[in-house]
């Protein structure tokens, strides 16, 4: 069989197919205390500046060894660039919003003609995919990150946006749209700068929170409208919401993503066969397996997830920084071993 190049070997699993083997990737947040302190670098001044930015995930390859790189490491810049307050994170903790931006449509308007080359942080972020690319991008995926557009929403209107959405709100519509448009320019800059997938966190846009009817009106239709913009450019999309997302994996896979990224809690045979399109990834557990565990514990769930029909074993949310480089490792050493049929 064909040896193919890591970005190759992802691509052609997204795409459903023949492979040598597993990748060896993290869609999810990468970095961790060991790893800054091995390339010197460290939160929170790395999520400010794109040189540090690019050498922190390139740690994610050259410390662990995962077979792609993967920017940002939180989802807080997308809510800032639109005026909302953070709370500075730390080196163990991500920054988080604590202050809001829309309340009414008229605040929605305010921030419409948005533009990017400027220097927000999304504007460093798409400079630190553009390092990664010119190094990187001729072997490995370069993986873009972002925000989704119901929890980019809601960042932006606060604590009344789940309650607008039930109230019909006037503020909802026109904020989800320009929620939407703000990630698929987003993502489309980050494209150009050289990003092949991009991956959306939508943690809010919750199955378990939203229920069927409110998750297929308020959630799939705008999550299709990045995929279909991304499968346009010919770029993988994986999507990732947090929770328990079993049953809703039927509806997570009508808009038409590449990959469902799953957590601890999803029953990941039942989600594989829910899944008609997107490849299930995930679903190993952060805290109690990758940070808590062994290296032994993590080879022996890697080989459990994928028996159970994940299609690329990996972490089931962001790595906690904790987490030690041999239990990474692990990870990556199983992938290598494990094989298709």
């Amino acid at each position: 069989m064909t040896t193919y190049t890591p970005k190759e070997r992802l691509y052609r699993v997204l795409r459903g197919m023949e492979v040598d083997r597993m990748p060896a990737v993290c869609f999810t947040q990468t970095a961790t205390v060991e790893q800054m302190e091995a390339v010197k670098i460290f939160w929170p001044e790395a999520h400010e500046d794109p040189e540090m930015l690019a050498k922190l995930a390139e740690a994610a390859h050259t410390v662990v060894g995962f077979e792609a790189v993967r920017v940002p490491f939180d989802i807080t810049a997308e809510a800032e660039f639109f005026g909302c307050k953070l709370k500075a994170g730390t080196r163990e903790q991500q920054p988080s919003v604590v202050g809001h931006s829309v309340k009414t449509p008229e605040d929605v308007d305010k921030w419409k003609n948005f533009k990017f080359g400027g220097n927000a942080r999304v504007d460093r972020i798409i400079k630190s995919v553009k390092i990664l690319a010119d190094k990187y991008g001729k072997e490995l995926p370069i993986i873009g990150s972002m925000i989704g557009p119901f929890s980019l929403a809601q960042h932006l209107n606060g604590d009344n946006w789940f309650m607008g959405i039930m109230m019909d709100d006037p503020v909802v519509q026109p904020l989800l749209d320009m929620s939407t448009d703000f990630c698929i320019k987003y993502a489309t800059e980050m494209v150009k700068a050289g990003a092949d997938t991009i991956v959306i966190i939508d943690p809010t846009a919750s199955y378990e929170l939203l229920g069927d009817q409110f998750y297929d009106k308020f959630a799939v239709p705008y999550h299709k409208k990045i995929a279909d913009a991304m499968r346009a450019l010919n770029v993988s999309t994986i999507l990732h919401i947090c929770g328990d997302t079993t049953k809703g994996i039927v509806l997570m896979d009508k808009a038409g993503v590449d990959g469902i990224s799953v957590d601890q809690k999803v029953n990941i045979k039942a989600a594989a066969a829910a899944s008609k399109q997107a490849k299930i990834v995930g679903n190993l557990d952060p805290v109690q397996l990758l940070w808590k565990g062994t290296p032994a514990d993590v080879t022996a769930r890697c080989k459990e997830a994928f028996a159970e029909g994940a299609t690329i074993v990996t972490v089931g949310c962001g790595i906690v920084t904790a987490t030690p480089t041999e239990n990474l490792k692990a990870l990556v050493e199983y992938t290598k071993t494990a094989k298709y049929k």
